[in-house]
């Protein structure tokens, strides 16, 4: 017994020993915290779907504004896209009623 005394447990020794001893429960107070926080927190929301355009309409304007077209074929596709519209609401039995 008298050779834990003799300095090899001397102040550092126990000093390194109780700091050891804090920082391990510190350790293992975070994780538990960590854990508790993970398994209780709400779930994440899925990323959204990228937003896709209600109208083929839209869908010219967002190329148009992109710069994947130019002014001259936007206005050429916008003008097919109205005279096919507009005759399809002119075709018989084409309307819901």
């Amino acid at each position: 017994m008298m050779f834990w005394y003799d300095g090899v447990m001397g102040g550092w020794g126990y000093g390194l020993m109780s700091i050891s001893m804090v920082l391990f429960w510190a350790l293992v107070i975070v994780a538990i915290l960590a854990l508790v926080r993970s398994t209780t927190r709400a779930p994440q929301q899925a990323e959204s779907p990228p937003w896709h355009p209600s109208t083929p309409d839209q869908a010219l304007a967002e190329r148009f504004a992109r710069g994947e077209i130019d002014e001259a074929e936007y206005l050429q596709r916008l003008e097919v896209l109205r005279a096919q519209a507009s005759s399809a609401r002119s075709e018989p039995g084409s309307s819901a009623g």
